[in-house]
């Protein structure tokens, strides 16, 4: 029996559009990036859902949210997350998919007085074989304390709502520069980071033009195989203060 190919996924630290410091708006630049990947499944973090006073003042700013702007016709599935919200506007995590979403929840992980922080999952239908996959995309806090808790957090929602045979994709900025993560998704979860297996480290990722910390990562569980896939330099380190990560994985 033919098995359908290897699943393509990306994910990136948009940045809300704009260079590090916010020098530039390079939303346009990015999709383009993006687009070039031809991932099947891109999850987004910092993703701008509206922004009623940047689009009066920003050249190019699109008339649609953010992620669907990236999205385009290339990927006619998408799930956003509100995460923060604020007088002008709203930002959060968002999947794009070339598979049905059959289903999606934003879970609220924000610590009280802090950054508002979520994990939005996702179930989709692969037509090819009718596989249900589950991809949650992941923005941590900064603050290491923050950070334990929210991934307790994950750790409950992925045994509540993935089934134990399922195919997950757990992917995201975990801004976990001191790598504390691995043994907690390992033993809580029976995930594996992509690049960690491939490597023997994750890959460093921030800041995008010269990276020195390894913040973001690709965890999958019950899949018969994934690689990293290597990206160019440019234009990724001039598109968001964080560089994407992509990979293929066989399920």
């Amino acid at each position: 029996m033919n098995r359908p190919p290897p699943i393509r996924v990306l994910t990136v630290n948009t940045h809300k559009g704009f260079t590090a410091l916010n020098r530039r708006f390079v939303l346009d630049e990015l999709r383009d990036a993006v687009r070039d990947v031809d991932a099947d499944l891109v999850f987004l973090q910092e993703v701008h859902g509206t922004h009623c006073r940047q689009s009066d003042h920003v050249a190019r700013w699109p008339q649609a949210p953010h992620y669907e702007f990236i999205a385009d016709a290339l990927w006619p599935q998408f799930a956003y997350g509100r995460n923060a919200v604020y007088p002008h506007g709203d930002h959060g995590n968002a999947l794009l998919s070339k598979y049905p979403i059959v289903a999606h929840a934003n879970h609220d992980v924000s610590v009280d007085g802090h950054e508002a922080r979520g994990l939005l999952h996702c179930t989709l239908h692969r037509p090819a074989d009718g596989m249900r996959v589950h991809a949650v995309c992941v923005h941590l806090g900064l603050a290491e304390a923050h950070r334990r808790r929210q991934l307790e957090q994950l750790c409950e929602l992925v045994r509540r709502e993935v089934p134990d045979d399922a195919p997950l994709v757990v992917a995201g900025d975990f801004n976990d520069w001191r790598d504390r993560a691995h043994p907690v998704l390992e033993r809580g979860l029976g995930l594996s980071e992509v690049f960690v297996q491939a490597h023997g480290r994750s890959a460093r990722t921030f800041p995008a033009r010269w990276p020195l910390l390894r913040l973001d990562r690709i965890y999958v569980r019950n899949t018969r195989g994934h690689r990293p896939l290597p990206l160019p330099r440019r234009p990724w380190a001039h598109l968001s203060d964080h560089a994407p990560l992509a990979a293929e994985i066989a399920l």
